[in-house]
């Protein structure tokens, strides 16, 4: 290892000599290891050659601690080796050529031996390499913007065309949602929108892989509530507004739909009064203001409970006209409550998770009970094993270990109590799992990516072995033509990132996500920052893009309104290739804020370098 005592302050020749000895000794490590790594780099693709090369490079010079070489290099003037990452000897060789100077020698030997990536060639094969998966990057910003599709997009075009509008660089389909045919018809709208907007845009399928989810809960009681709005004095002013229908219909936030069988639809008139007894005894009141087709607009100033069955009665002028009843609701989704401290058994998927048993004093009769999706963990997880719960809102601690079941001691929740529904992520970071990152329905999906997408994401990688049953999926024909992704979003795979980037390398076509969700429970969320910044580092120096993933600007996406913070995680995403977006009822506008930041940083900050354009505000 490279070791160096305490920094010398003024320029002389053993500060030169001791700089020199340290490069040097980095240069014939950082060829020495690219030898060792001989039969690997031969599997590479040709077009990566040069970038594994230089991953090899940098991987030995971050061998070493080289803070003190650092400070030494500015205290002389010269490069820090801060910016080394595209072009590892380069640098080396650089910093060389400056240092012999100084003591009035030329190098004894051929400072550019054996040939490296340039400082030119390094940028520009990153460039290439993003352009290749990605596509072209747009005129007015570096970085492309990938915006995952909501369901709607299958049936309604305007949504696609109006994301292209917006900016939208790369459509992303989640296989984890929607079907097939609802993919196809995102394809196909894209299709139509392309060259009516003179405009081109990536496709990408997103394959689930083995996620951990929570199973299904049994159902809760069938029963709807509904109640007025209230000013802070408790006046009602605006009531509930129910519709009584023969048949399903789609709802509004601030509407009741109740299926009924439809006897008093025959009968009622707009002013009539149906009379019912909801489920806690209390009498009320519904106005029918309006009548049409086979459904009923009704209005309340008081809060029920109703349930499948309810008789309802209907009254014209104090005098009843007919009677009714609420058909079969559907019941409640049910959520177990779970404070510090609780129990909790995870069973197969097959059983039903129920919420625990307590008594009149508030003791736990029975623990409750969540279903878990794959049955492969209870075979691998061990006592003491960290176990979280949907993105990290719950947290314990494996105390006992059945084959079909493990005891969960809940150790964190937010607020001190918090709910788990079912369908929520499950993290076992401390857990060996070996599962394949290619699924069944995975292989299946992938038959379709084929077909339609310029790229597909391989989820929950963990082993070189992942990424190279996935390689082996892809038909020759095809490896030129589909990009693969490789999504960082657990401790093995951030471990292994080294190896899983030389594996991948041998696809012609390869960038990583930083799926900072799964990820940041995984590895802890004090560590995500430094954890990304290693990523991007790594990287850069195989010349891979970057896509910055989860929770970009969300609040903007799903509220209307961004965060400060947001604000600055969206301007860091500069640093990547690619910035990717989840949907949200203001994703439009999300994408047009998007456009912006970018667009302005990317005058400030490339990569880690600062740009030091004029500022406007350094006129006095």
């Amino acid at each position: 290892m490279l070791h160096l005592s305490t920094p010398i302050h003024t320029l002389t020749d053993q500060s030169v000599d001791r700089a020199i000895q340290a490069v040097i000794y980095l240069r014939d490590d950082a060829i020495a290891l690219e030898q060792e790594f001989f039969s690997a780099l031969q599997q590479v693709a040709p077009n990566h050659r040069e970038s594994a090369r230089n991953l090899i490079h940098y991987l030995a010079v971050r061998r070493h601690d080289l803070r003190l070489l650092q400070h030494e290099l500015s205290l002389l003037g010269l490069s820090s080796l801060g910016r080394l990452e595209a072009h590892v000897l380069a640098t080396l060789n650089s910093v060389l050529q400056a240092l012999y100077p100084m003591k009035g020698q030329f190098p004894p030997f051929d400072v550019n031996y054996p040939t490296s990536v340039p400082f030119d060639l390094g940028n520009a094969l990153l460039q290439n390499h993003s352009q290749e998966i990605l596509g072209p990057a747009p005129t007015t910003r570096a970085v492309r913007i990938m915006v995952t599709m909501p369901s709607e997009a299958a049936t309604d075009p305007n949504v696609i065309r109006n994301l292209l509008a917006a900016g939208m660089d790369i459509m992303r389909i989640n296989c984890a949602h929607d079907h097939p045919q609802a993919w196809q018809q995102m394809v196909h709208h894209l299709g139509t929108a392309e060259p009516e907007m003179g405009k081109t845009c990536r496709i990408c399928f997103d394959l689930a892989g083995p996620k951990l989810r929570t199973g299904a809960i049994e159902p809760g009681p069938e029963v709807v509530k509904w109640r007025p709005k209230r000013n802070i004095f408790g006046q009602v002013v605006t009531q509930a507004h129910i519709i009584l229908t023969t048949e399903p219909i789609d709802c509004q936030a601030n509407e009741t739909i109740l299926l009924i069988q439809g006897h008093l639809l025959q009968q009622a008139q707009p002013g009539d009064i149906i009379h019912l007894v909801d489920a806690r005894g209390s009498h009320r009141r519904l106005t029918i203001q309006q009548l049409q087709d086979n459904r009923c607009d009704c209005y309340c100033d008081q809060t029920a409970y109703v349930t499948s069955g309810t008789p309802l009665e209907l009254y014209r002028h104090q005098t009843q006209i007919a009677q009714d009843a609420i058909a079969q609701l559907p019941p409640r989704p049910q959520a177990l409550k779970l404070s510090v401290g609780d129990p909790l058994y995870v069973t197969l998927a097959s059983e039903l998770g129920k919420p625990a048993v307590i008594d009149s004093e508030g003791h736990i009769i029975a623990p409750a009970k969540i279903g878990c999706t794959l049955e492969e963990a209870f075979s691998s997880v061990r006592v003491g094993d960290r176990i979280f719960f949907d993105d990290g809102k719950l947290a314990g601690i494996i105390r006992e270990v059945q084959p079909t079941e493990f005891r969960v001691e809940i150790t964190h929740a937010i607020g001190g109590s918090a709910k788990l529904k079912a369908e929520k992520g499950i993290n076992l970071p401390d857990t060996p799992l070996n599962l394949p990152a290619l699924t069944p329905s995975d292989r299946n999906n992938l038959t379709i990516a084929l077909e339609q997408a310029d790229m597909v994401s391989l989820s929950f990688v963990r082993r070189c072995e992942d990424i190279e049953q996935l390689l082996a999926a892809i038909p020759p024909e095809k490896q030129d033509h589909l990009g693969i992704i490789l999504k960082i979003e657990n401790q093995t795979a951030f471990n292994q990132l080294p190896k899983l980037l030389l594996t991948a390398l041998r696809h012609p076509s390869v960038a990583v996500m930083v799926a900072r969700g799964d990820l940041g429970v995984e590895v802890g969320f004090e560590r995500l920052a430094e954890m990304q910044e290693e990523i991007l580092w790594l990287c850069e120096a195989a010349h891979v893009p970057v896509i910055w993933a989860t929770q970009v600007l969300e609040s903007l996406a799903k509220g209307g309104l961004p965060s400060r913070a947001e604000v600055t995680d969206a301007a860091m995403g500069g640093r990547a290739e690619c910035v990717m977006l989840n949907k949200g009822p203001y994703i439009e506008k999300t994408v047009q804020f998007l456009c912006d930041v970018l667009h302005r940083m990317q005058a400030h900050q490339q990569k880690k370098t600062a740009m030091l354009r004029k500022l406007h505000v350094s006129q006095l």
